[in-house]
């Protein structure tokens, strides 16, 4: 019988089945996890493949993703021991989910643009029972992150600035409420309020020139994490004996060296 071009990969998934089972059997470590227990782990390998990507090291990603579905077969092997589900449930659900939401490649509705795609999922995940359009945002994204998801679902039905310089007056009126609740020593929760609004209306901001607000933070933090670092490795005394200035022209220094 001849091969199918994804074959390989069918082969390879088949073998992380088997070797799933067979640790899930043999091993004291696989066998004691639960799914609750593996959370947390999950979690860092995420985070490792989104620093694997900042860092646009394909060799790590291909690693990282591996990890991931490592640990997508474990929750499917453990769902299916107790008669939950099993990974072709899992997957034929989000097969049929991708066909129902698009209805522009596997039905006749047309689309002009990918702004039409967003809408057009948008609006079938309300009619497939959503109560909000932000209910599908979750609750344990980074603040930054889900600032972000919540303003792009809401602009798929209209709420949304008109253009650029809207958003920007209004990071200006949340910076100068901010600053006035400063200036009258606003109880500090009041501050922290204005401080989030500002925050918020970045995020905005940088949505509206398309700038991914999460990842720049991330860049500048591997930036001054690079930068400080020089620093450290090349005072000439401990950082404590030092001032600021003198400092700053080791930061400098960092700046111009590989362009850190």
């Amino acid at each position: 019988m001849p091969t199918t071009p994804q074959q390989p990969q069918l082969d390879a998934f088949a073998r992380l089945l088997t070797i799933m089972d067979e640790l899930r059997e043999k091993c004291p470590w696989d066998r004691k996890q639960t799914i609750a227990s593996l959370r947390i782990l999950t979690i860092e390998e995420m985070y490792e493949l989104a620093d694997a990507i900042l860092e646009n090291n394909l060799q790590d990603v291909r690693e990282e993703i591996g990890d991931i579905m490592l640990h997508m077969v474990f929750y499917a092997k453990i769902a299916s021991e107790q008669g939950a589900f099993d990974i072709a449930d899992a997957l034929n659900g989000v097969c049929d989910k991708l066909i129902a939401r698009h209805p522009h490649i596997y039905g006749d509705v047309v689309v002009n643009s990918e702004e039409d795609v967003k809408r057009n999922w948008e609006q079938l995940k309300l009619k497939e029972g959503k109560k909000s359009m932000l209910a599908g945002v979750p609750n344990g994204l980074p603040a930054i992150v889900k600032a972000y998801r919540m303003q792009e679902k809401t602009a798929q039905v209209g709420f949304e600035w008109d253009n650029t310089s809207q958003v920007w007056a209004k990071v200006q009126e949340e910076l100068g409420e901010l600053q006035h609740n400063i200036q009258n020593q606003a109880p500090h929760a009041d501050l922290e309020d204005e401080f989030g609004d500002v925050l918020f209306a970045l995020v905005n901001y940088a949505r509206f020139i398309g700038v991914d607000p999460e990842t720049a933070l991330e860049r500048s933090n591997k930036k001054f994490k690079s930068r400080f670092e020089y620093i450290e490795n090349n005072a000439p005394r401990p950082l404590n004996d030092m001032s600021l200035e003198e400092m700053d022209v080791l930061w400098n220094e960092a700046k111009r060296i590989k362009n850190l």
